[in-house]
């Protein structure tokens, strides 16, 4: 049987095994990664804008749904999970970050069907966002109503 380690020899496997980080250096990852989707997004939004005449909103549109599809097919790839391990918060932040969490939750489920595997587990990440985001929605337009109601705004 083999003996149980002592706390000295436990603290020290501990302490190799424990990854070093480095705040600055993962700071400035995100920084540069957040950016370059970023200037992706913008340079979208002056393709649409000027070479395809959209309007400021539709191409703010574009935007976004262009974010996400490349989200979603680097996902499928098994490409982003990668690229957001050396980018940390810079890729999982923006919308991008979002769509990798529901789209990689499909992928993984996918083996159990569409309704209890895709159905049931798609939004295990995604719900609480979109709940609480709708809820704080309805809380801030409730406050608006009220405010304005009374003459306040």
């Amino acid at each position: 049987m083999k003996e149980e380690p002592t706390k000295q020899e436990y603290a020290k496997r501990v302490e190799k095994l424990t990854p070093k980080f480095n705040s600055f250096r993962n700071c400035r990852r995100a920084f540069i990664s957040g950016g370059l989707i970023c200037l992706v997004g913008e340079i979208i939004r002056q393709i649409s804008l000027n070479r395809f005449g959209m309007s400021q909103e539709n191409a703010s549109i574009t935007v976004s749904v262009c974010l996400i599809l490349l989200s979603v097919i680097l996902t499928g790839f098994q490409l982003y999970g990668k690229l957001a391990k050396w980018c940390g918060a810079g890729t999982l932040v923006p919308i991008t970050g979002f769509a990798n969490s529901v789209a990689s939750t499909a992928i993984e489920y996918q083996k159990e069907g569409q309704v209890f595997g895709i159905g049931v587990k798609i939004f295990t990440i995604a719900g609480p966002v979109i709940l609480y985001g709708v809820f704080a929605s309805w809380c801030a337009g409730a406050l608006y109503w009220i405010l304005k109601t009374a003459g306040m705004l």
